[in-house]
């Protein structure tokens, strides 16, 4: 029993172990330097250029770690190219006028789209991807069995080399798209968008739109001046009625104050006037004919006849 075990184990292990080594190739390796890559690339372009046409773009088979990354190459004659140029290769325009150093008869143009693999091979921190990213890189056309070759130095001189932009996503709201170029030597620049989503170069390299993240998505709508002036006056006409009515209440208040302060001095003048009239002596009443009048006991001081006095 023991020994049945055994043999199915050795017998299961390589089984295992060739079902881990097909899943670990069925995603690219991200930590894969953007040189290391090319070559990479470089090396299926190439195998697609057997019996090649000159001008005639080939597109190249890649293995399935590599799915969802588009390679084509297409062989040039140098004095066909800076004489002549190229109208259309993918998304690329090559004016005339382009040399590259150091010279060579023919050279391969090799083109490469990452689609969804962008942000993981181009990672560009605060900053979106509205665009695959696209490269064009030259290489020397001699040897097409040749692998690992370094990329040729390639100047656009008269014009530059446009890159039109297909299914680019709208930008958000208030914010700018732009341009970003990745050189072969790892430097980042950025560039204005002309019309119709195209970029220009003067050099090879790799090529996106992208748009700040941190952008705001949605500037906040203003307020419309109608409605913004009808809440104002409505605000304006509450306070004019809330100092209408308070000046009511308090010219109310005041005469109601008045009118108590009034009534008081009124009842005090006639308390004064009763204890004035309680204050003198009462004198009696006598009839003189038909009329009846105050009469007098008697006087405190008698008079004196002025004709009588003697000093």
């Amino acid at each position: 029993m023991r020994v049945r075990s055994i043999l199915l184990a050795l017998f299961s292990l390589p089984l295992l172990l060739s079902i881990q080594f097909s899943s670990s190739q069925l995603l690219p390796d991200s930590a894969l330097s953007s040189s290391d890559l090319d070559a990479i690339l470089q090396n299926y372009a190439f195998k697609a250029l057997f019996n090649p046409k000159t001008g005639v773009p080939y597109d190249a088979k890649l293995p399935k770690n590599l799915s969802g990354i588009s390679v084509s190459a297409m062989r040039l004659k140098s004095g066909s190219l800076r004489k002549r140029g190229v109208q259309s290769y993918k998304e690329f325009k090559i004016p005339i006028g382009v040399v590259e150093q150091p010279y060579v008869e023919r050279l391969v143009w090799v083109y490469h789209n990452f689609g969804n693999w962008s942000e993981v091979f181009y990672p560009l921190p605060g900053y979106s991807y509205l665009a695959p990213v696209l490269g064009l890189l030259a290489y020397s056309g001699t040897n097409l069995s040749a692998s690992e070759l370094p990329a040729l130095d390639i100047r656009a001189s008269d014009k530059p080399i446009l890159i039109k932009f297909s299914n680019v996503k709208s930008a958000p709201s208030g914010s700018v798209a732009k341009c970003v170029y990745f050189d072969l030597h790892g430097s980042v620049q950025f560039d204005i968008l002309s019309h119709e989503n195209s970029c220009s170069t003067l050099q090879q390299g790799h090529f996106s739109i992208v748009v700040e993240s941190n952008a705001p998505s949605s500037p906040a709508p203003a307020p419309e001046p109608v409605k913004e002036n009808g809440g104002n006056n409505k605000y304006k006409v509450w306070i004019i009625v809330a100092y209408v009515v308070g000046g009511l209440l308090l010219v109310v208040m005041l005469s109601l104050i008045a009118a108590r302060v009034i009534r008081i001095k009124k009842d005090m003048e006639i308390q004064q006037l009763e204890w004035v009239a309680d204050s003198y002596e009462n004198l009696k009443i006598t009839s003189i004919g038909s009329t009846k009048a105050p009469l007098a006991m008697g006087t405190r001081t008698k008079p004196i006849l002025e004709n009588d006095y003697i000093p």
